[in-house]
């Protein structure tokens, strides 16, 4: 079903008027997000009614279905409401498919209406009722627009007792109040709510009516829609009406990979990060504008925590910021190229660079013309004002980025374009001090990082600057009146804030920054370790550092070579620099950073005992020493020449170590020649012995369909031969470890090898039953053993109809209860 529908979405997605389409915010859920946002609900059971508004083609509403099915439900209603056209006919065959799957469980009703305009009326007469709410649960990817104050949507709202300034905040806020207490949300929807004053009455109300259980936020602002190039950070959250706030679910994710993890059986995404945390980590008790703070990691929160002796507001200052007031469309005849009799300078967010770079050639004007009609939004050209830009680019490392003006332009006026903000005192700039002490607390990384984990938009707006918490007037100026004003390094600016807080807290909250630090000079040493773009990565660094056990307040010089393995590694990265990875992500950190590490030279896989196997829980990896002794010189005057003479060693060094692995390897040559080396250790022996001993005694001239081993590169899979014979399936994690196909007999042998756990027991019979449901040749399900020492373990768990192999004995089988030797129990 879901996949159909995203077939829909795609189709319908080329129809869309991409200007109406990123008007509205018409970015339809592709299928990963939709999967994931299903899981999230906690209560599907009996009777249930589920809302999909803004529902597009469907997506959502089939993802919910397909976990419906799969788990106890009598039946299910559902109201699928969209306003577009071009959606009905795609929805109409989604539910469709959805009836035919639910084999009458489920009843759906289309409604083409405006869902503002037509559930304010029902949520206005809802709130009269003793009993209200309609819906069990609803799930919904709403469509972002801003609603004019004199709009009827805005009217419609403010009459069902809502207060917002945005169609998917309307969307949730109505969505509630149709919900039955007890019901679940569960949606996907900008961060912008989470800040400012225009949303604290849709703030209030959702943490009023509900109890937040999960959100999950994306580390790119453009991962949850990345086809339609929306740079708008979105988040996804769940929702439990009327039930007490408990803890909260916090994860996040670079990408929205979502997919089933077949060890866990949950649905997770790349490098999805994970923790729990009180909801006054999310919402400051004390915080009278409710403000959300959504901290992935006790890292991020560190940066909050490290902020929080900064507890002046702007007014308490007597500065202003407001956003540039002149609208240069608007006055476009006293618009200027360059400054002429009678004319000022104008600013536009180009003119920024640091510093104040005026005039400059290009399509910008530089001044503008006093007149009647632009005098109104000059300001006097005196004292010292901040100016920052309101939108910032892809490229740009920092969000917030201010740029001191000292007045020292020609002129008594000047104009600040409508795409900067500028910090004031009633229109004019104010004393040196003061405004480079602003200068060093608005450019210091500590209030970036902060901001960004509020502010979800890709613009910086006045209302979250006056929102920010600000050092006191004596911090400021104290802090000010250490430089003149010569544009400032980072590493000053930073070393200057942290200097105050230090003082302040007498060193008792730490500098969360020396963890990001420590990050990105392990990116570095990666970079120059040649290492490709798909391990220049947060993991990869954090694996790195781990393997040198390097903490954040630790010297590069005194760099150790612990041996770890994978949820060791993990643990580390947890325990010492706060990111916490679901631990179904094991597989990632394995194959796709330490596979890696070890093929450049940079780790030593099980260098106490080459020949252990992937799958012991005793795996494991330590740095390669040569690499170590060049490391210790990291940020010192020897490292250019210590790294330039190791990376002319590199190839031989990766030889050196793959030659050592290959000698444990355990080849294998099939019956048509193809040539295979299998990981060391007993349990690739055994499948050895399986296909060159068992095979030819037992089915002569069997085709290898399928050979599964740990420690390859790529699992020998004849995907299509599979797919030939009847069975086709997405994920190799279910499947035995070798598939024989016999077709003397026409017969598909499951085979196990065992040598420390997973006969075919009655479980595993089960699953492969049907698994292999739909195989046109019979199946004979197989055990093997290396001896009878190890089957005598297993004895009492294997399952009846099934066939027992010990290689040891390889002439003879042993077969547990049928009517003939070996072949299909039917």
């Amino acid at each position: 079903m879901l996949e159909l529908a995203d077939q829909h979405r795609k189709e319908a997605n080329k129809l869309l008027n991409p200007k109406t389409k990123s008007a509205l915010g018409q970015f339809m859920t592709p299928a990963p997000i939709c999967l994931f946002m299903a899981s999230l609900f906690d209560d599907i059971k009996g009777d249930i009614k589920l809302l999909d508004p803004g529902c597009g083609v469907g997506s959502l509403s089939a993802a919910f279905v397909e976990r419906a099915l799969r788990l106890d439900v009598d039946k299910m209603e559902l109201d699928a409401i969209d306003i577009a056209e071009v959606m009905l006919p795609y929805l109409s065959k989604t539910l469709k498919a959805c009836d035919e799957a639910a084999n009458g469980k489920l009843t759906h009703k289309i409604s083409k209406v405006d869902y503002i305009l037509e559930a304010s009326l029902l949520a206005k007469n809802i709130s009269t009722c003793e009993e209200p709410g309609t819906y069990s649960h609803v799930i919904m990817n709403p469509p972002y627009k801003k609603i004019l104050s004199s709009s009827a949507h805005r009217a419609s709202l403010r009459n069902a007792g809502i207060e917002t300034v945005n169609l998917y905040s309307g969307f949730v806020a109505l969505a509630l109040k149709q919900l039955k207490k007890g019901g679940e949300l569960v949606a996907i929807i900008p961060r912008s709510f989470c800040n400012g004053p225009y949303y604290q009455p849709f703030r209030e109300h959702l943490l009023s009516e509900t109890s937040i259980k999960h959100i999950h936020i994306f580390d790119s602002r453009n991962a949850a829609f990345a086809e339609d190039e929306v740079l708008q950070e979105n988040i996804i959250i769940h929702c439990v009406k009327g039930v007490p706030q408990g803890q909260v679910i916090i994860t996040s994710s670079p990408t929205s990979d979502f997919h089933l993890d077949e060890e866990s059986g949950q649905i997770t995404a790349t490098d999805m990060t994970q923790r729990k945390v009180s909801i006054d980590k999310i919402v400051n008790p004390a915080d009278k504008q409710k403000f959300i703070h959504i901290a992935a990691s006790p890292r991020e929160q560190d940066i909050i925590e490290r902020l929080s002796p900064f507890t002046t507001t702007l007014d308490e200052l007597n500065v202003q910021v407001s956003t540039g007031p002149v609208v240069d469309f608007r006055l476009k005849n006293d618009l200027r190229e360059r400054m002429d009799s009678g004319s000022v300078p104008l600013l536009f967010p180009q003119h920024l660079n640091g510093k104040v770079n005026w005039p400059l050639d290009g399509k910008k004007p530089n001044a503008i013309r006093v007149s009647e009609s632009s005098r109104p939004w000059l300001w006097k050209n005196q004292g010292y004002f901040l100016i920052l830009k309101r939108f910032s680019s892809k490229e740009e490392m920092r969000r917030i980025v201010a740029t001191l003006y000292d007045s020292s332009l020609p002129g008594e006026l000047i104009g600040f374009d409508n795409k900067t903000n500028v910090f004031h005192i009633q229109k004019k700039g104010m004393d040196a001090d003061l405004a480079r002490g602003l200068y060093i607390y608005l450019n210091c990384t500590l209030l970036d990082k902060y901001y960004r984990q509020f502010g979800g938009h890709t613009q910086v707006n006045a209302s979250d600057l006056r929102s920010i918490h600000y050092p006191s007037m004596q911090v400021l100026r104290k802090m000010g009146s250490e430089f003149d004003d010569e544009v400032l390094k980072q590493n000053q600016i930073d070393e200057i804030i942290n200097r105050e807080l230090d003082l302040m807290t007498k060193g008792k909250i730490a500098d969360p920054l020396k963890a990001q630090e420590k990050i990105e000079q392990a990116l570095d040493v990666l970079r120059q370790l040649g290492m490709p773009r798909a391990q220049i990565n947060e993991r990869s660094a954090l694996t790195l550092l781990a393997l040198l056990d390097l903490h954040p307040d630790g010297e590069w010089e005194k760099i150790e070579r612990p041996m770890l393995g994978v949820t060791p590694i993990m643990d580390w990265c947890r325990d010492v620099y706060g990111k916490e990875y679901a631990p179904n992500t094991r597989e990632t950190f394995r194959r796709q950073t330490l596979h890696q590490f070890c093929d450049g030279g940079i780790a030593i896989y099980n260098p106490d005992k080459p020949e252990r196997p992937v799958n012991s829980p005793k795996a494991c990896y330590q740095i390669a020493p040569e690499l170590h002794t060049v490391l210790l010189n990291y940020g010192s005057a020897k490292w250019e020449t210590a790294l330039k003479e190791h990376m002319g060693n590199v190839p031989t060094l990766v030889e050196q170590y793959a030659m050592a692995r290959k000698m444990e390897m355990v080849p294998l040559k099939l019956n048509d020649g193809t040539e295979l080396e299998l990981s060391p250790g007993a349990h690739s022996q055994l499948i050895k012995d399986i296909i060159v001993e068992f095979g030819p005694r037992f089915a002569p001239e069997a085709e290898v369909i399928y050979i599964g081993d740990t420690g390859a590169k790529e699992d020998h899979f004849r995907k299509d031969r599979l797919a030939e014979l009847g069975v086709s399936v997405d994920r190799k994690g279910k499947l035995p470890d070798v598939v024989l196909y016999w077709q003397k007999r026409n017969w598909l042998l499951l085979i196990e090898s065992v040598t420390s756990h997973g006969p075919v027991d009655g479980k595993r019979h089960g699953e492969l039953a049907k698994l292999f449901a739909s195989a046109k040749p019979g199946l004979v399900y197989v055990t093997a053993f290396p001896d009878r020492k190890v089957m005598a373990k297993y004895l009492m768990e294997l399952s009846w109809e099934t066939e027992v192999w010990v290689a040891d004995a390889p002439t003879h089988m042993i077969h547990l209860n049928g009517d003939r030797f070996l072949g299909p129990h039917t």
